[in-house]
């Protein structure tokens, strides 16, 4: 089947654009009869050469599961729901993947089996918690508990990018302001120095062979760190040790490892307790979240629980053993597990990192923005005592 781009005419006599999967035009026309618009004209995408995105952005997923939430609690009919969210929906990448979504679902699909048919837009976690909704009747609970967590990792999202906006903002400015000070500035101080005759300082001739050294092979070493890079990332895509080596340096990093370690964990507890919660088997909710957490050495903590979970230990003396978590997670686990409410125990880890995530995450903001200025002080200050101070010192000698 190929995706076809089509006009058609609906029951009001409106003109509709859209795109849709088909064998073939006359496939294309039965499908749209089936959505009650008539066809008037389609061709193939690809002969269109538009642009697609591979990919749905969270935010049209929150959107997405809240209107289908709402519309099945008002007990609107999951077909009709999905027609009226496409049609408020814009034109899109989007919008085509509800309407193919409609017709899977004419056709005989059920939800999930539509969503599974665009693994781009679904991924397994979203299909499996929606086919267990199908399965147990409780659809519309589960709907809201995928926009409440969608909006949750939304949040955590923007407060990660507010811890890395200013530094690599403020990075941006003075590596332009030192490139431009290398290339333009020094060289051209530098000839005024030595044209005065003055013996210059150490400080100033380290200066003047560094703006050379910019100056002359700065174009060699911006192209050899790409090429350097491009090999990096080669390697990690090939080599599963390579990646697990540099994974377990991000977790050891100074500050930021910690708070990476925490913000996997919290999306790992956050996910982990809403597919127990919705009847999801423990060993299948395990593997199934193994693929979000993003980090080779953390997924093979969690495999190594399966395993242990598979050979008859229980969850919390498995993560325990696989030190995924530190003793105060795990004994909230333990409780949990006792009381046979462990789906509210994960909910709380899960609360429990998110409130640690965002106050790590404020501190080393805190820490970072007087870090970077110190640092951005130091170096212009070193900057202009090189370039200055010898012209200072022929100015007072001319006094003299």
């Amino acid at each position: 089947m190929a995706l076809y781009s089509y006009r058609a005419m609906d029951a009001f006599g409106r003109i509709v654009q859209g795109r849709l999967d088909a064998g073939n035009l006359a496939d294309l026309e039965a499908r749209l009869k089936r959505l009650n618009v008539d066809f008037i004209n389609g061709r193939p995408l690809t002969e269109l050469r538009l642009p697609r995105r591979t990919r749905v952005s969270r935010r049209e997923l929150i959107k997405f599961c809240f209107h289908l939430e709402q519309l099945a609690q008002a007990g609107v009919p999951l077909f009709e729901g999905l027609t009226d969210l496409q049609d408020s929906l814009p034109h899109g990448r989007f919008r085509d993947i509800v309407a193919s979504m409609i017709e899977s679902i004419q056709g005989g699909r059920t939800l999930s089996q539509a969503m599974a048919m665009h693994p781009r837009a679904f991924d397994d976690i979203f299909t499996s918690l929606i086919r267990t909704g199908e399965i147990t009747g409780h659809l519309p609970e589960v709907l809201g508990n995928l926009a409440a967590s969608l909006k949750w990792q939304d949040e955590l999202a923007a407060h990660i990018r507010k811890l890395l906006m200013y530094p690599a903002l403020l990075g941006t400015v003075v590596l332009a302001v030192f490139l431009f000070m290398m290339i333009y500035l020094v060289p051209r101080m530098a000839g005024f120095i030595q044209a005065m005759g003055q013996q210059m300082p150490m400080q100033t001739r380290i200066l003047i062979a560094l703006s050379d050294v910019v100056s002359n092979y700065g174009h060699l070493a911006g192209a050899t760190l790409l090429a350097l890079l491009a090999l990096l990332a080669a390697v990690l895509h090939y080599d599963p040790q390579a990646r697990h080596r540099l994974d377990a340096c991000k977790l050891r990093l100074p500050l930021l490892g910690n708070i990476l370690r925490k913000i996997i964990l919290a999306r790992f507890a956050s996910v982990f307790a809403m597919m127990y919660a919705s009847g999801i088997a423990i060993l299948d909710a395990i593997r199934i979240t193994e693929g979000i957490v993003g980090n080779a050495v953390i997924r093979e903590g969690l495999a190594q629980a399966g395993r242990m979970i598979a050979d008859g230990q229980n969850v919390t003396t498995a993560f325990q053993n696989a030190d995924l978590f530190p003793p105060l997670v795990i004994r909230m686990l333990r409780v949990g597990e006792n009381t046979g409410q462990l789906d509210k125990a994960l909910a709380n880890v899960g609360y429990f990192y998110d409130r640690d995530v965002r106050e790590s995450i404020e501190r080393v903001q805190a820490m970072i923005e007087p870090l970077m200025t110190l640092i951005i002080g130091i170096l212009l200050g070193w900057v202009m005592l090189a370039v200055l101070g010898p012209i200072y010192d022929s100015i007072s000698k001319v006094r003299i």
